[in-house]
């Protein structure tokens, strides 16, 4: 985590449904194998469990299973700096919650449930699980104190402005999905904990909806997904994983196969646009759970723009240059319907000069006037080639606009005569 950088992951592991040892061995050895520097690593929805147990999620054993597991995680990466999100079901009084367990240095941080319930489709999870309220539960779980409820933001004291949220899988599909108020309250990092189910077009919609919610968000969206393992009794699971920062998708991995993307996001970028954007308010209704990372030198493998205002593809370069054009053309044939005037340009011959007299005959066009109103200037002087010279004259009669040609090479020597320069090509000469 350096210059603002920090590496982060989302994986799929190869589940056994309600094999919770299993599944906490298969999670422990991504863990372990992920590159050291990551900061945040994040496992699908009920991983410990499966997805897929069905009635089994009722069963006791199974809920004892997967709090053991969540345990033998913590006890097997106190030496690990990673914070490490897993889902798993947990009990709590009369209810059972869908929740994420955020884990890090062999502590629990906190337990994140599931906002909304999905009872529609192939979903029935309202069968098994209760929905978060805003309470707090303060609870014991996996030998530790800790605190189950939705409102909750986990922040690096090295580096705050690393403040990550948490919801799961069918919290980003809602009308108002919990990272809305996560991010409003400060969260930079959103992790979503999910088991999304495959269908015809919703790969496509699901990528859309993970970028987007990142460019809404202004932050870094990181989706983990289920994939081989779950029951296909009904429901298909492609492990479709995703990370993207403000509206960008970084890693994406490539659907039926386990496994982990890693990618750098810019924290400090995403804080600076969220300063900068004066429609973000703060809210204060969350509980802080304070951890650490130290900073680490991260080789960056995401790819730097050198010219970040100009898309790399062909095609978007050209929808881009038209965009300007348009916006360009727009504003000025609207001030040019304002002053019913002519339009008068300077014309070198060099490239701002041209483009200025394209945006002027773009905005005669749209406003119906004819292009010959258009009135170019050109003044050859001391440094004009016949080159530049005849761009000047071959723009205008392609444009069919007026061209006035004002030689300023006599004017331009009395003036430097009447300053007294002696004609040596310095600032002042240049001037």
């Amino acid at each position: 985590m350096k210059d603002g950088f920090i590496r982060v992951a989302a994986a799929t592991p190869k589940i056994k449904v309600a094999d919770c040892v299993h599944n906490m061995q298969e999670i422990l050895g991504i863990i372990k194998s992920a590159p050291e520097d990551t900061s945040l690593l994040v496992f699908p929805e009920l991983c410990i469990t499966g997805y897929t147990c069905g009635d089994l999620l009722f069963q006791p054993a199974l809920l004892r299973a997967a709090e053991d597991a969540v345990a033998g995680i913590l006890e097997q990466t106190t030496d690990i700096d990673t914070v490490v999100l897993v889902g798993l079901p947990v009990a709590v009084r009369s209810s059972i919650f869908n929740c994420a367990a955020v884990c890090q240095h062999g502590k629990l941080l906190g337990l994140v449930p599931k906002s909304y319930i999905p009872n529609y489709s192939e979903f029935y999870e309202m069968r098994y699980f209760a929905p978060a309220d805003d309470e707090d539960y303060h609870i014991c779980f996996a030998g530790q104190d800790t605190v189950l409820g939705r409102n909750q933001l986990f922040v690096c004291r090295s580096m705050p402005d690393f403040c990550l949220g948490v919801e799961i899988c069918e919290d980003i599909w809602a009308i108002h999905q919990p990272s809305q108020n996560l991010a409003e309250s400060g969260a930079t990092v959103i992790a979503n904990l999910s088991a999304s189910t495959e269908g015809i077009g919703k790969p496509g919609y699901r990528h859309q909806l993970v970028k987007m919610q990142s460019a809404r968000l202004v932050c870094a969206y990181l989706l983990a997904d289920a994939g081989e393992g779950e029951s296909t009794t009904d429901v298909v699971f492609s492990g479709h994983n995703m990370i993207a920062e403000n509206g960008v998708m970084l890693a994406e991995s490539k659907r039926y196969t386990n496994g982990i993307i890693t990618a750098e996001i810019d924290i400090a970028h995403v804080s600076y646009d969220r300063r900068r954007i004066s429609t973000i308010k703060n809210k204060g209704n969350m509980n802080v759970v304070w951890f650490d990372v130290p900073v680490k030198d991260i080789s960056l493998t995401r790819v730097i723009s050198p010219t970040p205002f100009i898309p790399s593809d062909i095609n978007a370069q050209q929808r881009c240059c038209e965009e300007i054009l348009n916006i360009q053309s727009f504003g000025l044939a609207k001030r040019l319907q304002h002053t019913n005037s002519k339009a008068i340009v300077g014309l070198s011959g060099g490239l701002d000069s041209a483009l200025a007299l394209l945006v002027i005959a773009r905005a005669y066009d749209l406003t119906g006037k004819p292009r010959s109103d258009i009135h170019a200037v050109t003044m050859p002087c001391f440094g004009t080639t016949d080159r530049t010279l005849n761009n000047a004259r071959t723009l205008t009669d392609a444009f069919g606009a007026n061209l006035h040609e004002i030689d300023i090479t006599q004017a331009v020597t009395r003036h430097l005569n009447d300053i007294g320069h002696s004609g040596e090509h310095d600032i002042t000469y240049e001037n």
